[in-house]
């Protein structure tokens, strides 16, 4: 089989791009906190930091006391989007980047030229981090995986860590993955290693030696056939489902675990969503809101109407759909909360309602403006008043499956603080003298 994948991981990925803007933190243990409080869990850690033991989702003051001496710094969304983007140029200039897995790891589709040769898909390997280390800091590490197929690349960006280079192909299979655990493979967490388990297949050897119909019967669907066929190193296709929400969550500080707190805090979260939600093209036809309470307890319910972009019509929703909560609820502190549009539709297939044209095109207006103005200006420039005192609440964060847009959540600094993007001049006449 060829080579058809490379799989790019960067190591370590938030505290590297802190340790490569930051001078001083380099050689030292550093950890990435969302926020700079003792009782908040770890983001990222250093490669300094794992080697004395340190864990993501370490408590920031239990690993302070497991690791002397180091750094937390508060995450800088923005600043790891930046090179992101960075990153994915320079790598893009090296082989076509197939998709964007995640903020720190890449799916690169490997052309003619080395899909039948090993040495050459290494020396691409080699090419491409050297040119990461020249043009974006020696800091920025990455362990790269070669395979057939993206999962296979995958399992190999993981054997040889931290900056590994790694090549599966034919003559490998299943020889160099014999020694792995079940996990070590994409699609194999705690809950199907028990099943697999339970039908007979603990070891990688006995895994391999599986046909597709054991392993469809262990998934207990088509997904078990198609993991036959990636391990080895056939080119199944898993089509994911297109998202069909948008939302937000958050998690209460200890001085807003109120009703009223949380209640602001969720319009801040809906306005939020509703810019996504016209920022993409979708028209929304349900709301839904979750609430998880100090205790444990937990509510939550949604509302269906006829697709909008209307942050106006989401409030009234939202509004209801608060005063409706149990009553029991109402003495319970709220820890954590959540705002979701539902039911998403392409703004080509959006059919407006003939009894309120008027109203929804005057609407459409006026969030383009307050749309434009945040956009221009920074967020919360404008917002609508049930938002009023949560404006600092929710962040932007980067989550595993959402890279965050910036000249969204922030601020889009190709405007230079002017409502209209400024335009590149233009090009002299063919004809105009040269100097």
């Amino acid at each position: 089989m060829p080579l058809r994948n490379l799989a790019l991981d960067f190591d370590s990925f938030f505290a590297s791009v802190e340790q490569q803007d930051r001078p001083e933190l380099r050689g030292r243990p550093v950890a990435v906190a969302p926020v700079l409080a003792e009782s908040t869990g770890l983001i990222a850690v250093s490669g300094e930091a794992k080697k004395l033991g340190l864990k993501r989702n370490t408590r920031v003051a239990e690993a302070r006391r497991l690791c002397p001496g180091l750094v937390v710094v508060e995450s800088r969304p923005e600043v790891y989007i930046d090179y992101h983007r960075r990153l994915k140029a320079i790598i893009g200039s090296c082989v076509p980047v197939k998709k964007v897995q995640s903020i720190d790891e890449l799916e690169c589709e490997l052309t003619a030229d080395f899909t039948a040769d090993p040495e050459r898909a290494r020396q691409l390997a080699l090419a491409i981090k050297a040119k990461i280390a020249r043009e974006a800091g020696a800091h920025l590490r990455c362990s790269i995986g070669i395979g057939p197929n993206w999962f296979l690349a995958k399992v190999a960006s993981d054997m040889e860590k931290p900056d590994g280079l790694v090549v599966i192909n034919d003559a490998d299979i299943p020889g160099k993955l014999l020694h792995l655990k079940l996990t070590d493979f994409c699609g194999i967490g705690e809950a199907m290693e028990t099943r697999l388990r339970a039908a007979g297949l603990s070891t990688v050897a006995q895994l391999y030696a599986a046909d597709a119909a054991q392993l469809r019967a262990v998934w207990g669907s088509v997904e078990g056939a198609r993991f036959h066929a990636w391990m080895n190193g056939g080119l199944q296709e898993r089509a994911l489902p297109e998202p069909n929400t948008i939302g937000h969550g958050h998690v209460l500080p200890p001085a807003g675990r109120t009703s009223e707190t949380a209640l602001a805090v969720l319009h801040r979260l809906l306005q939020k969503a509703a810019m996504r939600l016209r920022h993409t093209g979708h028209y929304a036809g349900s709301l839904g809101v979750s609430v998880r309470y100090r205790d444990d307890t937990r509510w939550h319910e949604d509302r269906h109407f006829n697709e909008t972009q209307d942050t106006l019509h989401f409030t009234h929703v939202l509004n209801s759909l608060w005063a409706a909560r149990p009553r029991a609820h109402l003495r319970l502190a709220p820890l954590q909360i959540g705002i979701v549009l539902g039911d998403l539709l392409e703004s080509s297939a959006h059919t407006g309602d003939l009894f309120a044209a008027e109203t929804e095109n005057t609407r459409t207006r006026l969030h383009s403006a307050v749309d434009t103005l945040n956009k221009t200006f920074g967020k919360n420039s404008v917002y609508f008043g049930g938002a009023h005192g949560a404006t600092d609440y929710a962040p932007m964060r980067i989550a595993f499956t959402r890279i965050p847009d910036p000249e969204l959540e922030e601020i889009d600094r190709s405007l230079h603080r002017r409502l209209r993007p400024v335009q590149p001049p233009p090009p002299p006449p063919d004809d105009f003298p040269s100097i």
